[in-house]
């Protein structure tokens, strides 16, 4: 396979072990998180973290984001290639990341059960299904390109293809931070999104937000645009073979 620097069993056997053993870093990060400020069990409304505590979180959710994309630019040689690892690392990574907190932490107990996704540039918040459905979309496309690369030597997006698939990502990401950027919209706290929410008013509205209603609809809209693609990609490929 051209676009990958080894074998494609052994690229998608690496990139899944790196992905789960950082999965079960990140679970172990979280759960030493939450004994220190959820040690009743997590839940919301959120606790007020310091404005220094807050700053290493950002800093160490960079750093996640830094070790995704390295990986991914050493894994393959070309882009394509790229964005598979890439896909594969997330997607693992985002799955495990639960099955380990399930392992260790029974947690959560449902997967309508909501969590704090991430942090940057606003929180994102949700229940665990959404990215755990995300995470399986992320490894059906890297499946199938995957599988077109092997087969044809080439499975690069076209124009329509990449505009359904950041389309329906940019969909599902606005789900994610709905919540907490309607806050800050509504009470203009847009100083938040730089000093790490330290906002009086702002901080008394996130600290008693429980949220009650994930927007599904958009959601699925979003899911359903990049499953279009990967149909389109599927159709494209077969109608050249």
């Amino acid at each position: 396979m051209s676009g990958f620097s080894t074998t494609p069993k052994r690229f998608i056997i690496l990139l899944a072990v790196f992905s789960i053993a950082m999965a079960f870093l990140e679970a172990v990060v979280v759960i030493y998180l939450r004994e220190l400020y959820y040690p009743e069990g997590f839940a919301f409304p959120l606790k007020f973290l310091s404005p220094e505590f807050m700053a290493i979180e950002y800093a160490r959710e960079i750093a996640t984001l830094v070790m995704l994309f390295a990986v991914a630019a050493i894994a393959a040689r070309n882009f394509t290639g790229k964005f598979i690892a890439l896909l594969i690392c997330f997607g693992l990574w985002d799955l495990f990341y639960y099955l380990w907190l399930k392992v260790l932490l029974d947690w959560p107990p449902s997967l309508f059960t909501w969590d704090i996704l991430f942090l940057i540039p606003v929180v994102w918040i949700g229940p665990v299904l959404a990215p755990v459905l995300s995470a399986i979309t992320m490894l059906l496309l890297a499946g199938l390109l995957i599988y077109f690369q092997d087969q044809n030597g080439t499975a690069n997006l076209i124009l329509r293809e990449w505009a359904l698939l950041l389309s329906g990502a940019f969909l599902v990401f606005c789900t994610f931070i709905w919540d907490s950027s309607r806050i800050i919209l509504e009470g203009k706290f847009f100083s938040t999104l730089w000093n790490f929410g330290i906002h009086p008013e702002f901080l008394d509205q996130a600290t008693q937000f429980v949220p009650t209603q994930f927007h599904w609809g958009v959601f699925s809209l979003g899911e359903l645009l990049m499953l279009a693609a990967m149909g389109l990609l599927i159709r494209r490929v077969a109608r050249s073979a």
